[in-house]
């Protein structure tokens, strides 16, 4: 459904300046997260966790009703007097200490046991909070942090990778399987192909408890990148080498194995999947049976992904189900799901109708029918109702900048379960029956609801849980305006934001900073509170900037074609639709002309400094912070769906690279970036800089070291200080 804009007038100036003045101004520090005050100024809320169908609060200090922090640390103490030798008891009760119920690693795996799942990064527990004992007791890691951890309900084993190797640890604390012999080039049980396609962990528990799948990523072929740690080690004072495995675009690639542990018999046996070379293993899956592991697999063009069936006792390929093709690129991002009360049906999520939507097939690969249909997308599978065999999902129907929550049945009748405004985040009941809702809007700060899945609307409403405050209410808050324009095509939509200073004057002019992103897989602007507008969008309002941002095509959400228009060419199309927002700034009189800006991290680095140095006469100030500055260092999974290889499009990489623009650059430009950034390696910027120094152009730098490719913490308030001040002494 498409939007109506309604843009609210703002106050006639003297009324507003009266009003401001009985207004509190924000400080950096209040906005920027790793602030002294940025906590208490988030609206408030509380969090839920599902016991079977009971729903529990929990809090840093308790879980209501059943059992308070340190009931679980006095419990954990004990149980390590009892089972351990004094020697270790100082070490273990520091690594077993929970600072805190830690609201996201805190769960009740069991609906009819009083057991809580406990965990930090060295230990994890089965607590019993009635009998005030221990179930179960895991030690994950002595020395460091595990990396990741998957625990077994039916069999309470815990499966963790640390150090690039797998160990399986029983409810007794005793190790029954690890690798040995894991190392940077030889990696077990973590994430593979860069995060890509959805994956975001490599250990994958059978239903029955009994087998374990996981990742196995052979990456010694692949080019080192030497990234460099500056506060040495134990043994020098001089800096040491910490490097990354890193294969860039064109570039040898590494191979992933997906092995099978049997936790009975000790033994592995790895799919016998064929060669790997250039080749993607994604959205792994088991059969509910346990026999088989359902996989997709793409190659290395990733325009051709097959729904692949292996059989996991022998690792042998069972079946083909169906194949899947596009003329740019498909991306698997979701595992299939099968129904729980047919376990020959399954539901998976394509783009191939031009929109990610639900089809349902049988496990001969057979298309039964597509389950959701229109120009909209499904953003998140959140489960099924198998009482009323419906499914659960977020998509962007009600409100193409939304989020809202809906069942669909097995016959493709879709309803919507909340109110159809702003955001919403879902958390299911196990039986799919209830959720909490807890969505904001521009009016909604924050609200948490209980709902139905079995009815639509206020009709759902079982209890409101928590409405939140305001926490600006008190402050001088910028007006927010929401609009759109026609895209660089003439035919799109395009979303803006719009902030207009604090103690607005419509009769002066000001300068502008247009924050952009740009790329796929994010947006910025949405229905959620302040539109989603950046802390760092108010805090330069209250400087004195008109703020501007725009999601331009190649962005998330809408639709297929929206998206890919990007091919082979990143950059390009964006470029011209963010230019059609400038006209549009300059065709408001308020905004000054020859004082616009631009600033944007990561994928906005690059559209920052490509916009600078493409139309070096529109921007007279720009900040990038860790740009990517030429595809071809980029990392080959992501790189390539959108540009091919640098071999396959040297026309596209040629024409896209900043190194060539270098020579462009007029106005003042600061380049930000991470010392040990692993995502858009230093080499970008370093080379940037590189060309310029030969092309006599004269940017800024200035870098974090030891920082990735984003800061948190005080280096977070820095880092937004140090941009603010650049656009101070430039642009205002």
């Amino acid at each position: 459904m498409k939007r109506t804009i309604c843009v609210v007038l703002a106050f006639a100036f003297t009324s507003f300046c009266i009003m401001a003045q009985d207004k509190k101004a924000f400080t950096i520090d209040d906005l920027m997260p790793g602030g002294k005050t940025y906590s208490s100024m988030q609206p408030k809320g509380k969090s839920f966790a599902w016991w079977g169908d009971k729903l529990v609060e929990m809090t840093d200090k308790k879980a209501t009703d059943l059992f308070t922090n340190d009931n679980i640390n006095g419990i954990l103490e004990s149980h390590i007097k009892q089972t351990y030798p004094a020697s270790e008891y100082d070490t273990r009760k520091r690594h077993s200490t929970l600072p805190g119920l830690i609201k996201s690693k805190a769960s009740f795996p069991y609906a009819d046991e009083p057991l809580v799942l406990v965990y930090n990064q060295n230990i994890a527990a089965l607590v019993n909070w009635e009998k005030s004992e221990v179930d179960a007791f895991y030690t994950l890691d002595d020395d460091s942090d595990v990396e990741d951890m998957a625990f077994a309900a039916k069999t309470r084993l815990v499966a963790i990778s640390n150090d690039h190797n797998i160990k399986v640890v029983a409810p007794d604390d005793k190790v029954i399987f690890e690798t040995t012999d894991g190392t940077i080039d030889n990696v077990y049980g973590e994430s593979v192909h860069r995060n890509e396609f959805g994956i975001d962990g490599g250990l994958f528990w059978s239903p029955s408890g009994l087998q374990l799948a996981f990742y196995r990523m052979d990456q010694s072929m692949v080019s080192t990148y030497p990234q460099v740690r500056i506060d040495g080690n134990d043994d020098s004072r001089c800096a040491v080498l910490d490097p990354d495995k890193y294969p860039m675009a064109g570039e040898t690639s590494h191979k992933v194995y997906v092995g099978v542990l049997n936790t009975e018999t000790k033994a592995v046996t790895y799919l016998e999947t064929g060669d790997p070379t250039d080749r993607y293993f994604t959205n792994i899956q088991w059969s509910p049976d346990d026999k088989y592991i359902y996989m997709i697999e793409l190659n290395r063009d990733q325009n051709h992904a097959q729904l692949v069936r292996y059989n996991a006792a022998d690792g042998k390929k069972d079946a083909v189900l169906f194949d899947e093709t596009d003329d740019k690129y498909t991306e698997p991002m979701m595992p299939i799901q099968f129904l729980p009360w047919d376990s020959k049906k399954f539901v998976y999520a394509s783009r191939k109708d031009g929109w990610l939507q639900f089809y349902l097939y049988d496990t001969t690969g057979r298309q039964i029918r597509q389950l959701t249909k229109g120009e909209f997308e499904v953003m998140d599978f959140v489960g099924f109702n198998p009482s009323k065999k419906t499914l659960i999902y977020t998509s962007n129907e009600a409100d193409i900048i939304g989020k809202d929550t809906y069942s669909v049945d097995m016959n493709g009748r879709r309803t919507l379960l909340d109110n159809g405004e702003g955001w919403h985040k879902v958390k299911l009941a196990p039986s799919g029956r209830e959720f909490v809702d807890e969505y904001s809007s521009i009016s909604v700060a924050r609200q948490q609801t209980l709902r139905s899945t079995e009815k639509t609307g206020d009709k759902g409403i079982k209890a409101n849980l928590y409405i939140a405050d305001e926490p600006w209410k008190d402050y001088d808050v910028p007006e927010i305006k929401l609009g759109t324009i026609k895209a660089a095509d003439g035919v799109t939509d395009l979303y803006y934001r719009l902030i207009l200073p604090t103690g607005f004057d419509p009769a002066k002019k000001y300068p502008t900073v247009v924050y952009v992103y740009g790329g796929p897989h994010a947006h910025n602007i949405d229905a959620s509170r302040n539109y989603g507008a950046r802390p760092w969008d108010i805090w330069m309002a209250q400087q004195g900037y008109v703020m501007f941002c725009l999601d331009n095509r190649g962005s998330e959400h809408r639709g297929k074609a929206f998206e890919q228009v990007t091919f082979r060419q990143l950059g390009v199309e964006e470029m011209k639709d963010q230019l059609k927002g400038v006209d549009f700034l300059k065709s408001l009189p308020y905004v000054d002309a020859n004082r616009i800006g631009v600033h944007g991290w990561s994928y906005g680095g690059f559209m920052t400094t490509s916009l600078m140095t493409t139309y070096p006469d529109v921007f007279k100030v720009g900040v990038a912070g860790g740009p990517v500055i030429d595809w071809k260092y980029y990392e080959v999974m992501y790189g390539e769906r959108y540009m091919d290889t640098p071999q396959s499009n040297p026309e596209g990489y040629e024409k896209t690279s900043l190194l060539n623009k270098a020579g462009n650059l007029k106005g003042r430009l600061l380049v930000i970036y991470g010392g040990n950034d692993p995502t858009c390696v230093p080499q970008h910027t370093l080379s940037f800089m590189r060309a310029c120094i030969n092309a006599d152009t004269y940017p800024d730098l200035f870098t974090y070291p030891g920082d990735g490719h984003n800061m948190t913490g005080t280096d977070r308030v820095h880092l937004h200080n140090k941009i603010t001040q650049y656009f101070n002494d430039f642009l205002r």
